[in-house]
């Protein structure tokens, strides 16, 4: 039995009492097995989505590697094209500064085969065995029409010298790569082979890559030339397992690899195998994956093993089943707590049941004629009339005629139902001041309940409400700045269409739109002009547009326009130009007229995805597609565009940690004067220590860095470490030798690199008169006034400012004379062509002599033949730089190398 004081816990738990509780804890339970099993799938998927990944990063991982070996074969191959003639010591010398063994593992050799002709063959083999190789014979023997034997294999180990003389043109699968490679004029995989290196006991797979070499250094325009001219091939031969296994363990070390040559997977094409695991019988996860690379195509297939499996495991689904039972418990326990609360204030409820004093709401309590014989006193701050005036008033003439019947009809239905709460009505009321107020409120009638006797009228004033409702779904959303929807109401839009598609199978397009050049203006004209910018490109927007398609601001300049109903992709493209032609236009902002244009990027729905999330993605990426070809242009989104965002994000990931890890250094390229014959100065090029590639180039990582920001990084360490070699050179004896830095747009137009500049100086202790700054023509697009203020206090510090590049890009007369300059360089495409080429001749001279019109000290770079350094000698050129002198150098070699000039101009 339930008594006043307490209730018994059997009656508490009968379903007619605790019907909530139990509702509860179903529910509660039932939400801890979902979750339960959503963080199982989680689970899972997290595992699949690293396996993914882990396979993708060895695709890219071979396919960087090869690149670089086929580099290292065309650049054994431009041998042949700087020198007419090379010897087994030429060869020799120039395998040993590649350094195969420590920057390119996985190469048995790089070897030469000369196309040998029948009548020339004694001849080819006397010349030979003269060479050292006393028992150099062509392999198989037999008479042919021509013979391609290996004339020049390095390094010269045991296992390379049985390679010398064999023929590999009269094996069937060599001779298909030599032939393509031949015809093509690029470099050519062979297919599975063993070879001629190993042992008997070995059966490691291997493949060669072929690179033509012809008459000429060129390669011929025809295909019969290339055939006729052919003369030899560079080759490089690979061990498949000293090639991968390094990447293999890096990236994937607890996955199962193989790697077939060609479509068909069985051992007779097994090129690698990493031998973990089972790939037949215990796998959680696959993946087949084909690299084209030489003509060939190699399929990888990865597969999780028992370790991949072990590390990836969670132990988080069991704490969520576990937590989420006894959060359902004590749920439960909770609920029964408020019942048993809820039972015994029922029991005493009387009057304060029925009347509530809250600032909030209004309650009456009115007799079965409707007079009132309580009112809150909540009425006094909600309406402003006084409680007991209230009382005698006639309550008809406060309420709106519309309205009155509906709450007098509500009061009979409380009546005629005692202690059923009667629903909801609504009324406008009048309040002390003549404002309509609107009002809900709900009648109950407790007059058999003691202490209240009467009809409960409860209500509550809706006007601020709603008021704060519709402010607070603006501000929810809708952009604050332009009036269009937010990110958090687009993606409602979009996830609509997106179903709507789906259903209808009617296509649907989401255009991702970001302004070209806005940043310039927020930071040259100020955000109030950014903002005005802003405002105009919504209005523009809307009006390019239909009324049910949908345009929303994300932040920044980044806008999205959702096509909700198209017919292809056709008309799709005529929306995107009608918008390239609406925002193509200048506007006047802060008494300055900006020109303001905007890259489009385009995905279709559902063709291209039925994911909100990736279809955002997908029209991203296609956006940065759309700048990277210039601009104000659109670009549909295709599948290739991911896999570059994907091999991006890594080389990024990649570079900040490289630079975290300080594996970042300098070499320096010596600079010439032409009149005084010595060098007087050097310039520093940043070199990356990559752990698989060796000394990386910066012309391989400089536009990565700049995309991520991370030049700004690197800049600051460039010119802190030239400073400090600076130093390194007066110790050293060369007080007077100059060091030129580079920078980049992006490092010169930081806001602080200016405070950078000046505190690198004074902590290095360095004189800036011995520090050149080479700053790339295309700075010049900058806004010229903030451009003069900049290099007018650089040069102010005494540093020499030079304009990199030199007829190239926006190199107008005018920013040539307005800014402080000291010298120009010229770009190395004139001095390239070098005296072949009468139009690169005529362009270098005029460069010249406008330089030399304006009083600018004239920089040549790449010169590399005595032809091009008469040329510029003769045309005026002041300084020269290039591999003709010198190629970059690390600190210890341009120590010595400046040492042996010192000493060369000394001598009589």
């Amino acid at each position: 039995m339930i008594n006043v004081k307490d209730i018994a816990l059997t009656d508490l738990l009968r379903l007619r009492n605790a019907r909530t509780a139990w509702l509860v804890l179903t529910i509660a339970l039932g939400v801890t097995a979902a979750l339960w099993v959503l963080s199982m799938r989680l689970v899972e998927d997290r595992t699949e989505a690293r396996f993914n990944a882990q396979a993708l990063q060895l695709r890219t991982a071979i396919e960087e590697r090869l690149l670089n070996y086929e580099q290292v074969l065309a650049g054994s191959a431009g041998l042949f094209s700087v020198a007419r003639e090379v010897n087994r010591d030429d060869w020799k010398t120039y395998i040993e500064k590649v350094n195969i063994d420590r920057y390119y593992p996985g190469i048995q050799g790089i070897g030469y085969t000369q196309r040998v002709e029948s009548e020339e063959l004694r001849q080819h083999l006397d010349q030979t065995r003269a060479q050292g190789l006393a028992d150099y014979t062509v392999r198989p023997p037999g008479l042919r029409a021509q013979y391609h034997p290996i004339v020049f294999l390095e390094p010269v180990t045991d296992r390379n010298r049985l390679a010398f003389g064999y023929d590999a043109f009269q094996d069937t699968v060599h001779r298909r790569a030599m032939e393509r490679a031949r015809d093509t004029g690029r470099p050519v995989v062979t297919g599975k082979v063993v070879l001629v290196q190993e042992e008997v006991a070995e059966d490691q797979a291997g493949f060669l890559m072929y690179y033509p070499v012809y008459h000429g250094g060129l390669i011929p325009s025809s295909l019969g030339e290339r055939r006729m001219l052919l003369k030899g091939f560079v080759f490089s031969a690979f061990r498949t397992n000293n090639l991968l296994d390094g990447i293999v363990g890096l990236i994937a070390p607890f996955q199962d690899v193989r790697i077939f040559d060609g479509s068909s997977l069985g051992r007779e094409t097994l090129m690698y195998a990493s031998n973990l695991g089972s790939l037949d019988e215990n796998f959680s996860f696959q993946k087949s994956q084909q690299i084209e690379f030489g003509g060939r195509a190699w399929v990888i297939q990865t597969r999780s093993t028992p370790a991949f499996d072990f590390l990836a495991s969670d132990p988080r689904p069991p704490i969520v089943l576990g937590s989420g039972v006894l959060v359902s418990v004590l749920l439960f326990a909770f609920s029964l707590s408020l019942i048993r609360s809820r039972i015994l204030a029922q029991m005493s409820g009387g009057r304060y049941r029925a009347i509530t004093e809250g600032a909030s709401n209004i309650t009456v309590v009115m007799d079965r004629q409707g007079r009132a014989s309580y009112i809150s006193p909540s009425c006094q701050a909600i309406l402003g009339y006084d409680p007991e005036d209230v009382r005698s008033l006639n309550p008809e003439p406060r309420i709106h005629s519309d309205d009155w019947p509906r709450l007098q009809a509500g009061f009979d239905e409380a009546v005629a139902r005692p202690g059923e709460p009667v629903p909801v009505v609504r009324a406008r009321v009048r309040d002390a001041a003549g404002e309509w107020r609107e009002m809900e409120g709900s009648f109950t009638s407790m007059l058999d309940v003691p202490g209240v006797n009467g009809v409960v009228l409860s209500l509550r004033d809706l006007t601020q409400l709603r008021a704060a409702q519709s402010e607070l779904h603006r501000l929810a959303f809708y952009d604050p700045l332009t009036g269009l929807a937010n990110r958090q109401l687009f993606r409602d839009r979009l996830a609509h269409v997106v179903r709507r598609s789906r259903r209808s199978q009617e296509p649907a397009a989401l255009m991702f739109l970001d302004l070209d050049g806005f940043k310039r203006i927020n930071d040259t004209l100020g955000h109030d002009a950014g903002d005005r910018l802003l405002e105009h490109v919504a209005h523009w927007l809307t009006g390019c547009v239909r009324e049910e398609d949908s345009v929303a601001r994300l932040g920044g300049d980044e806008f999205v326009v959702l096509l909700s109903r198209i017919s292809g992709p056709e008309a799709t493209a005529k929306v995107a130009e009608t918008i390239l032609r609406r925002l193509c236009q200048r506007v006047r902002l802060n008494e300055h007229e900006v020109g303001i244009t905007v890259s489009i990027g385009i995905t279709m729905i559902p063709h291209d995805s039925e994911d909100t999330g990736v279809l955002m993605k997908y029209a991203d990426l296609a956006m940065y597609r759309a700048k990277e070809r210039g601009r104000n242009n659109y670009q549909f989104f295709t599948p290739a565009m991911n896999l570059q965002a994907a091999r991006r994000l890594l080389q990024q990931e990649e570079l900040a940690n490289a630079l975290d890890e300080d594996r970042f250094v300098l070499h320096y390229q010596p600079k010439v004067d032409l009149a005084q014959q010595r060098v007087v100065g050097v310039e520093a090029f940043l070199r990356w220590q990559h752990p698989e590639r060796g000394l990386v180039s910066a012309q391989q990582f400089i536009f990565l860095a700049e995309e991520s920001g991370l030049i700004v990084r690197l800049g600051e360490m460039a010119l802190r470490q030239a400073c400090i070699q600076i130093q390194a050179l007066e110790r050293a004896g060369f007080e007077r030798l100059q060091v030129a830095v580079n920078l980049s747009v992006r490092q010169v137009t930081d806001p602080g690199f200016l405070d950078l500049f000046r505190r690198i100086i004074t902590e290095t202790g360095v004189v800036p008169e011995r520090l050149e700054l080479e700053l790339p023509a295309a700075l010049l697009n900058e806004d010229p006034r903030t451009l003069r203020v900049l290099l007018g206090a650089l040069h102010d510090t005494g540093a020499r400012l030079i304009l990199d590049d030199f007829g190239s890009g926006a190199c107008s007369l005018t920013a040539l004379q307005q800014l402080p300059l000291d010298a120009v360089k010229i770009d190395d495409r004139f001095i390239r062509d070098i005296p072949y080429n009468a139009n690169a001749t005529d362009v270098a001279a005029a460069v010249i002599a406008l330089a030399r019109k304006l009083h600018l000290t004239v920089v040549a770079e790449g010169v590399e033949t005595p032809h091009q350094l008469r040329f510029l000698e003769q045309s005026g050129c002041a300084q020269c730089q290039g591999n003709l002198f010198s190629y970059p150098l690390d600190e210890d070699a341009l120590i010595s190398y400046l040492v042996n000039q010192y000493e060369r101009a000394l001598m009589p």
